[in-house]
């Protein structure tokens, strides 16, 4: 019989991250709170930047965007924001979005799964994604449930099971 497999990534959907940035400018523009501070939300490139006219307004900002990708499924973990910085009479946080797994992280999964996970699972790192494997699905079943109760720094998500 040939060997189940699924793979570990971190990947975020781009489409729902701009959801997100746009229902926070929306709430931004229509919120008494925000009324004359100059606060907005917006990409530059491939980062998302927040501005605001006090550090404390620029970090409402922050926290708005981050409740809407909380509704919409995206980790925080995904999310590495900076932090405010004055420019000019404007505070401004840069923040972008995380995708893959370094090899550093996937060597750490890769341990966890080689020291406490089952008998005859193989770890296997893939450019930006580890590939597990087993003769048995019982078996990668146990690893997934292993890995959603640690702690990771990274978020992560199980496609391909097969």
């Amino acid at each position: 019989m040939a060997d189940s497999s699924f793979d570990i990534v971190s990947k975020v959907e781009r489409q729902e991250v701009d959801n997100a940035l746009n229902q926070a400018a929306k709430e931004i523009s229509q919120r008494y709170d925000f009324k004359g501070v100059g606060a907005s939300i917006s990409w530059s490139g491939d980062k998302i930047l927040m501005e605001a006219n006090s550090e404390d307004r620029v970090k409402a900002v922050l926290d708005v965007f981050q409740s809407k990708l909380i509704k919409r499924g995206i980790s925080l973990k995904a999310l590495d924001a900076g932090e405010p910085q004055l420019s000019g009479k404007e505070y401004k946080i840069f923040a972008s979005i995380k995708e893959g797994i370094s090899q550093e992280n996937a060597k750490k999964v890769a341990k966890i799964i080689r020291d406490e996970g089952p008998k005859g699972v193989k770890a296997q790192v893939q450019g930006d994604e580890l590939r597990v494997s087993s003769k048995s699905r019982d078996a990668l079943q146990a690893v997934i449930a292993l890995l959603k109760g640690k702690e990771f720094d990274f978020a992560m998500q199980f496609v391909n099971y097969r």
